[in-house]
């Protein structure tokens, strides 16, 4: 152990006993008052009730728009692409290697970092960069 990895020991911190007798200071009504609904077993109210009246998240106004034709890429480098094992790179070798978790809508190949070896990369999109600096290696850029 060293000076730098001291830390307090742990406090049991004994649960609160309510009911049980006015001498303990929480007795009789256990802390909840006198009576109404917070005072009753299983009283209470929700979060963002207000006591019947419309609520804040009910009275504003729905903003923005979801686009759901909205196609969602996966976004991959080039310095991804150094990772990979074969020399035809797919989504699904990308997935086997475990270089991305999913492909969603298909996979866009992106110009960061730097290739360092010859691929034929099959994707849906390429950027201007990405799909040079593939090419200038001999490799392949392929759309599906």
């Amino acid at each position: 152990m060293k000076l730098d990895e001291l830390k307090p020991a742990q406090r049991n911190k004994v649960r609160t006993r309510v009911g049980r007798g006015i001498g303990s200071g929480l007795g009789k009504t256990s802390g909840r008052g006198h009576k109404g609904q917070k005072a009753r077993s299983g009283g209470g109210v929700r979060r963002g009730f207000e006591g019947g009246q419309t609520p804040l998240y009910r009275r504003l106004p729905k903003r923005g728009f979801k686009n759901i034709f909205a196609k969602n890429y996966t976004e991959v480098t080039l310095k991804m692409l150094n990772k990979a094992t074969t020399e035809e790179v797919t989504a699904e070798s990308l997935i086997k290697d475990g270089i991305i978790s999913k492909a969603n809508d298909g996979i866009v190949i992106i110009a960061t970092g730097n290739l360092e070896k010859k691929l034929t990369v099959k994707a849906v999109r390429f950027t201007k960069a990405a799909k040079e600096k593939i090419e200038a290696l001999g490799g392949k850029a392929e759309v599906i």
